[in-house]
């Protein structure tokens, strides 16, 4: 959910612009990215669903701040 700001969310090969109160469902499994375009904040809440909410199950396929 975008509390504030303009997300740019790729889900699979959609691209998707989200303003305030605005938000989408990622399904598990689902290569996905999310970008600040604007100069200002963006500032979302995010939320987990399902039996496993960890973040160790996550895979980086290409990361330009060499996070792992």
């Amino acid at each position: 959910m975008v509390v504030s700001g303009r997300a740019t969310v790729t889900r699979g090969k959609q691209i998707l612009h989200l303003g305030p109160n605005e938000s989408t469902h990622i399904p598990y499994d689902m290569m996905h990215r999310l970008e600040n375009e604007q100069a200002e904040p963006l500032l979302i809440v995010e939320t987990q669903t399902g039996r496993y909410l960890g973040e160790d199950d996550i895979e980086r396929f290409d990361d330009q701040y060499g996070r792992r």
